[in-house]
């Protein structure tokens, strides 16, 4: 490991964050004075990030704490476009009404992070829709374009693995990785930016940028990437059997988040301690070194401390007292998720195989069904048996609602409206 004399760099080597860096001294020597002006893009191609976008997020904060100002940079512009990293397929062209839509959707999320203002080391929120829709398509072809090799663009991962497959590239997103470096290169003129960060999958980008920025008589410019994460069974992090694990409150509960934290596998525990939360290494060292059933208790901090970086302390141990109750007391606990039914709905009975496709346990009827008959879906904490069965109000409990359970620790109750 390499021994960086930057609290910054330090910092981020200690908790597992560096993948590559493109001038591993010179950076340091920049974060050492303070003086990184560092961003990341965020393309808006959904209502909110998801938990896959928290390693570069938490990247930012370590930015921030140790004197350096960061950006965070929103793809009001490329988001038209569409980044064909690591896809097999074209992204489906959003309109400029749902992604300015995304995009408000998705600023809040930084400010739980970063401290944005007028300081040296405040953050700057960006959008690269004010330079990028305002380009003359010409005038780009001469100043920027001509910067760039086909043949170099060819080799760029992005762009081989799609051609390997025999994978269609649309020239509307052969040309992103333009506008990325482009990105670079503007924001290094308005801003004195002179790092990006992102994923280890992003890194040709980055190349790309730094390399314009000397073609276009920038200042030195740098490359520092973090690892894909991938859970230790191989599963790519931050994304369940219902789909990505949203960091906004209104497409993921509290609770759910924290049963996404408090579920992580015995082996990634260490790991995500030090990328997800605040907490000093002593405290992780000593969470990390639990054994057996001890162990569940360093889950449950990962969990609280994750979900209060997010959605708050408050909330967090709501949350974790809500999971106390359900697991620990068996009672029934009023914070779990809730779904509103129609009366008329439950009137009429509600197919059990539907109803645990509406709580988002599973994708299909088909899947409700192997769960069934593997005993792995209860009503009211009673194994459900016939995938027949109709859901009615006979099946409300005391307080009023039906409690649907995957497994023991994903619940959801049914309440009639």
């Amino acid at each position: 490991m390499t021994a960086f004399q930057s609290d910054f760099l330090h910092a981020l080597s200690n908790r597992g964050f560096i993948h590559q860096v493109s001038d591993a001294a010179g950076l340091d020597a920049l974060a050492d004075r303070s003086e990184i002006v560092a961003y990341v893009g965020y393309d808006c191609t959904a209502p909110s990030l998801h938990v896959g976008h928290l390693l570069s997020i938490m990247m930012l904060h370590w930015l921030q704490q140790t004197g350096n100002k960061p950006i965070a940079l929103m793809g009001g512009g490329t988001t038209r476009v569409g980044d064909p990293s690591g896809r097999d397929e074209t992204r489906k062209l959003l309109t400029y009404e749902q992604i300015d839509a995304n995009k408000e959707s998705i600023k809040g999320t930084f400010a739980k992070f970063m401290r944005f203002g007028a300081g040296k080391s405040d953050a700057v929120m960006a959008d690269n829709a004010e330079w990028l829709t305002t380009l003359n398509y010409i005038e780009m072809l001469r100043e920027v374009g001509r910067h760039f090799s086909i043949n170099r663009m060819l080799t760029m991962d992005s762009v081989k693995l799609r051609l390997e497959r025999e994978q269609e590239l649309s020239f509307i997103e052969f040309n992103y990785m333009i506008l990325q470096s482009y990105d670079f290169v503007e924001l290094a003129r308005r801003y004195g930016c002179n790092l990006q960060m992102g994923g280890s999958d992003q890194w040709g980008n980055i190349v790309n940028g730094i390399d314009l920025g000397r073609r276009m008589g920038t200042h030195q410019l740098y490359a520092l990437t973090c690892p894909l994460l991938t859970t230790s069974s191989g599963a790519k992090m931050g994304k369940t059997a219902a789909g990505a694990v949203w960091l906004n409150a209104d497409m993921l509960p509290v609770y759910d988040y924290w049963q996404f934290w408090r579920n992580t596998e015995d082996g990634d525990v260490e790991r995500f301690l030090k990328l997800f939360t605040l907490l000093p290494l002593e405290e992780i060292a000593r969470l990390a070194a639990l054994q057996g059933q001890e162990l569940n208790e360093a889950k449950k901090t990962l969990a609280t401390e994750a979900t209060a970086l997010m959605h708050g302390r408050e909330l967090a141990e709501q949350a974790a007292e809500t999971a106390r109750r359900t697991f620990e007391e068996g009672t029934l606990a009023e914070n779990l998720p809730t779904i509103d039914v129609g009366k008329a709905d439950l009137d009429n009975g509600i197919g059990i195989l539907t109803a645990f496709v509406q709580a988002g346990f599973v994708a299909s009827t088909s899947e409700a069904r192997r769960q069934i008959k593997g005993g792995g879906l209860k009503v009211n904490d009673v194994t459900v048996t016939d995938e027949k069965m109709t859901l009615a109000a006979k099946d409300l409990t005391p307080e009023g609602v039906i409690k649907l359970s995957l497994g023991r620790k994903k619940h959801v109750l049914l309440k009639p409206v």
